[in-house]
């Protein structure tokens, strides 16, 4: 089993910077990831990166704005989030998944993001 606990949410302006962290414990994991849920939109996934080769994926609407970053040790991940936009008003949700599993199989509660304009 794996907690997942995410922190630093908040309420921003426009053009405005926040740093997501999660902290995990339990079960050693084999890469961690952000996803997030809007109002009135469905789950959709924001970055993540694998722990032994730090392989790092960013979905298209926050490259060049959103930054992941890790520490194994600590087994933290952080995503710096630059340049907020009005869309990007969610819920963000930590997530890990297990060596050799397919998919993100653990997920923190959620911290509320919210950008004004």
């Amino acid at each position: 089993q794996v907690h997942l606990v995410e922190s630093g949410g908040g309420l921003v302006q426009a053009g405005g910077s926040l740093r997501l962290s999660c902290a995990a414990s339990g079960a050693s994991v084999s890469a961690m990831g952000w996803f997030r849920q809007g109002p009135g939109k469905g789950r959709e996934s924001v970055a993540a990166i694998t722990w032994s080769g730090g392989s790092i994926y960013y979905a298209d609407f926050v490259k060049g704005r959103f930054t992941i970053s890790k520490d194994n040790a600590k087994n933290t991940v952080q995503l710096l989030m630059n340049n907020l936009e009005p869309e990007d008003t969610a819920v963000y949700y930590c997530a890990a998944k297990l060596p050799m599993a397919s998919r993100f199989d653990y997920w923190g509660q959620g911290t509320q993001v919210t950008v004004s304009v």
